[in-house]
């Protein structure tokens, strides 16, 4: 049986417009926009109706880079897809874009198949996979072109982490080869990880354990060096590069760079980036491995070069690289090693917030906002307009935003399974006030409504940048 919902009354904010605007949603979709206080919007019924005066009214966050269960240094992220999924929705995020992930010695497939098995029944918002790819061979890259096929058109490569994930050059240039057939992107963590471990070696041999070193060990120069090699590799191969979670003011050069020269390359900052610095490393008592992660927290004055990046394209796209674990019984594994600690921080929930502060601060605009934390991850990824904005046709993930309430961040009331937060303390205005995914209310004026099983995989076609 159809249900109408109409919302009446806010300012809907995409990547191109603002508007005054009623949003008529039916059957999961956006059925119509009529400018506010006209016939055309007059003329809209619904069986629910939705005061939105005073709110804004924007598309539901696309998170492109999500780690729910993921396992790493001898443990698993502590956000299961259900549990990772609610607090998304809790945050204004509709659609995540996870990471099945491919053992070494292991398929394509059988990696992606057991992603499919976590996630299947658990999400309460919509999701789609990347495929990390861990071992590259001729079986591998078949197996490329068949996810292509059904929707699985990104794939993850590791310059980092020897041992566990590393590809080397010619495993890269393999892969990106394929992508430039098969129209698959390639997506890139872009540190010199051979490097790197040089330099662990070195610091624990000095006895240079505490968690501060992790960041000075994954020197900004390596991020930078990997970053030029990763697109000096995808033009040799014709194939398009985004590089994740660009973290350096040097990386940030390399991508403006072969933006200026006309090359398909893409970039994406996190939050962390953008708020957190090595003085949050340095926090003593071993509170600083709170916030390990890689690439690294820098010092705060590569802050300025994310957000110019942010304004002039050069970085296109803010997700969370969300993979949180336990400070109590998981970070804690590093006291005495910091390259024990494993690495990556919690920030689903907290991502839009963030960014509405920064519009704030004068940061970036409005339209800005939406367009690195919905529109353009959609378009990226192959989910635009299905995904990433408010129009005729599109699917009714809508946000009811407060751009006037004040809250605290902090691990009292977040909703992410995770025992600290990142930004603990921290004030910011505007909140989440109400979220539909798919037109059904999984946030209600602040109280979940949600369910798991309620988020549905949603296969994606290729990136959309590149057409």
């Amino acid at each position: 049986m159809s249900t109408r919902t109409l919302i009446r009354g806010g300012l809907v904010i995409t990547a191109s417009d603002e508007t005054h605007a009623d949003i008529l949603m039916e059957d999961g979709r956006i059925a119509a926009l009529a400018a506010s206080h006209t016939p055309a919007a007059e003329a809209l019924t619904a069986e629910r109706t939705v005061d939105a005066t005073g709110k804004y009214v924007i598309p539901g966050g696309v998170d492109a880079h999500t780690h729910m269960e993921m396992p790493f240094g001898g443990t698993f992220a502590a956000d299961t897809f259900e549990t990772g999924t609610r607090a998304a929705a809790w945050g204004g995020t509709t659609t995540i874009v996870d990471f099945a992930v491919q053992s070494v010695g292991r398929g394509l497939r059988e990696g992606l198949d057991a992603w499919h098995t976590k996630a299947e029944g658990n999400c309460a918002i919509d999701y789609a996979f990347h495929m990390i790819v861990s071992d590259v061979n001729e079986d591998t890259l078949k197996e490329m072109d068949l996810l292509v096929e059904e929707g699985v058109t990104s794939f993850k490569q590791f310059m980092a982490y020897p041992g566990v994930f590393y590809s080397d050059d010619g495993q890269i240039l393999r892969a990106m080869q394929r992508a430039a057939d098969n129209g698959g992107l390639i997506m890139m963590h872009a540190e010199n990880g051979i490097a790197i471990d040089v330099l662990v070696e070195q610091a624990l041999a000095r006895g240079e354990t505490d968690p501060r070193f992790h960041g000075e060990v994954r020197k900004a120069l390596l991020e930078a060096e990997a970053t030029h090699r990763a697109i000096r590799l995808a033009q040799v191969a014709g194939a398009p590069l985004y590089v994740v979670h660009v973290s350096a003011t040097e990386a940030v050069a390399e991508l403006a760079r072969a933006r200026d020269d006309g090359l398909p390359v893409f970039g994406e900052t996190c939050p962390q980036y953008l708020f957190l610095s090595t003085d949050n490393l340095a926090e003593p008592d071993f509170e600083g491995a709170k916030y390990v992660c890689s690439t690294p927290l820098r010092p705060k004055e590569h802050q300025a070069a994310l957000w110019r990046g942010l304004r002039t394209n050069d970085l296109q796209v803010v997700s969370t690289d969300h993979c949180p674990f336990c400070f109590s019984g998981q970070k804690e594994l590093g006291r005495g090693d910091f390259s024990k600690i494993p690495n990556g921080l919690p920030g689903v929930e907290n991502r839009m917030d963030l960014l509405h502060q920064a519009v704030l601060d004068g940061h970036i605009s409005r339209r800005r906002w939406i367009e690195i934390a919905c529109a353009t991850p959609a378009r990226m990824f192959g989910l635009y307009p299905k995904k990433g904005t408010i129009a005729p046709g599109a699917d009714a993930d809508v946000v009811i935003y407060d751009p006037a309430a004040e809250q605290v961040i902090s691990a009292d009331t977040h909703h992410m399974n995770v025992d600290y937060s990142a930004y603990e303390g921290k004030r910011v205005t505007g909140r989440v006030e109400t979220v539909f995914s798919r037109g059904v209310p999984v946030v209600t004026d602040r109280k979940y409504t949600g369910h798991a099983g309620h988020g549905a995989y949603t296969p994606r076609s290729t990136c959309q940048y590149l057409t």
